[in-house]
């Protein structure tokens, strides 16, 4: 398995189908090539700016195309991306922003953050600087998306993995030169993780300035959308069009369904399965830190309503009581995971200290129960939440 940088890797789709759309979005579309060059050229802007390797790049910006350019200019200086929602209040955002210590700010006006340097959103390099290829860097860290859900608190969860992947093993049942609707905010870990891969693989992304059900669909027909990541609430508001409208749009292309992040209601997981098919409705279920993650298929979910499904390969989970020890079969405790490789094999926090108890299981606060055969099931978080966008 040969694993390249993310600057490569774009640089190896626009060598293998320069014309290819990268991304859409809205009227415009970017093809790779163009998107290559954008990318070398404005990280050059941002390196002029200061950011070196090792660095983390904050980005402030709404769902679009010089989102994704941001991000990649990033990586190609080796620096780690730290995305946060444009529309964040301004003392959020400083917090954010004092605990990643980002050497750029992108999407916001400078000075808005005393002395720290800050583009606007619309930024564009100067037309004199080279567009050439950079020299190769990786990122130390690839990704570090931000939380406070679980605390009210800001927290980093950085991600250990390094910026660099697999060409021709795409994850998460993506194909390699797929087309992938992004209807999902990207500052939220899931949107970001799955559609900047899907770019890594040579998907063409599709993105959405914000999540309408109706234009979702013709996307999907449009564009031949094959993969498409939804929270339950999209799903809902698809399901709550008229039949009429819903079923007006080709969705054949549609090869996977993927649904994570909130308990879907069996019923409208069955009414999408009779819908569209169980080989094409999946769930996933994990957290931002990914020490440890479960995955159901259609046809499997059907054999186990309500179940979110069993571990990957590589992950550990267990059911504990309020003193840590394990719960019998059908009894729901809090749910603790951990990494066939160890605690800290895959994020570590800033801002914060993980739940954990001993050899390094840990929890992100969900309670749930297993089954004789292993699948898991949600039953609550441990402390009451309201989930919202």
């Amino acid at each position: 398995m040969t694993m390249i940088s993310i600057g490569q890797l774009i640089g190896l789709r626009a060598e293998q189908n320069p014309n290819r759309p990268s991304i859409t979005h809205g009227d415009r579309t970017i093809t790779r090539r163009e998107f290559e060059l954008r990318t070398n050229k404005l990280a050059r802007a941002y390196e002029d700016l200061s950011v070196s390797e090792g660095d983390f790049v904050t980005i402030a910006l709404p769902n679009g195309i010089e989102f994704y350019e941001a991000a990649i200019a990033a990586w190609k200086l080796g620096a780690t991306p730290q995305p946060i929602s444009a529309k964040l209040p301004l003392n959020e955002q400083q917090a954010i922003i004092d605990l990643a210590e980002p050497s750029l700010v992108v999407g916001v006006e400078p000075g808005t953050h005393g002395e720290r340097i800050c583009i606007p959103a619309g930024f564009e390099p100067e037309s004199s600087i080279d567009e050439g290829p950079l020299p190769d860097k990786t990122a130390r860290f690839w990704k570090a998306p931000t939380s406070g859900g679980s605390t009210g608190r800001p927290k980093l969860i950085v991600a250990e993995q390094p910026g660099c992947f697999e060409p021709n093993q795409p994850t998460l049942r993506m194909i390699v030169d797929g087309v992938q609707l992004v209807p999902g905010p990207l500052y939220h870990n899931a949107p970001f993780s799955f559609s900047t891969s899907g770019l890594f693989f040579g998907n063409h992304i599709v993105v959405m300035s914000r999540f309408d059900a109706m234009e979702s669909l013709r996307l999907i027909d449009k564009h031949r959308v094959d993969w498409v990541c939804m929270v339950p609430t999209m799903m809902h508001r698809i399901w709550r069009l008229p039949p009429e409208e819903r079923d007006c749009h080709n969705l054949s292309s549609l090869q996977i369904v993927l649904h994570l992040a909130a308990p879907c209601p069996v019923w409208l997981k069955e009414a999408w399965i009779d819908w569209l098919g169980p080989d094409r409705i999946h769930e996933l279920y994990a957290g931002t830190e990914a020490q440890g993650a479960t995955w159901i298929t259609g046809e499997e979910w059907l054999g186990h309503k309500g179940s979110v499904g069993k571990p990957f390969p590589g992950t550990q989970m267990k059911i504990v009581d309020e003193v840590g020890n394990s719960v019998p079969v059908g009894t729901i405790g809090e749910v603790f995971m951990r990494p066939d490789a160890g605690p800290g094999t895959t994020y570590h926090y800033v801002g914060a200290e993980p739940k954990s108890i001993e050899d390094g299981w840990e929890s992100i606060g969900d309670m749930g129960s297993m089954d004789e055969g292993g699948y898991l099931y949600l039953a609550d978080r441990q402390t009451d939440m309201i989930l919202s966008g």
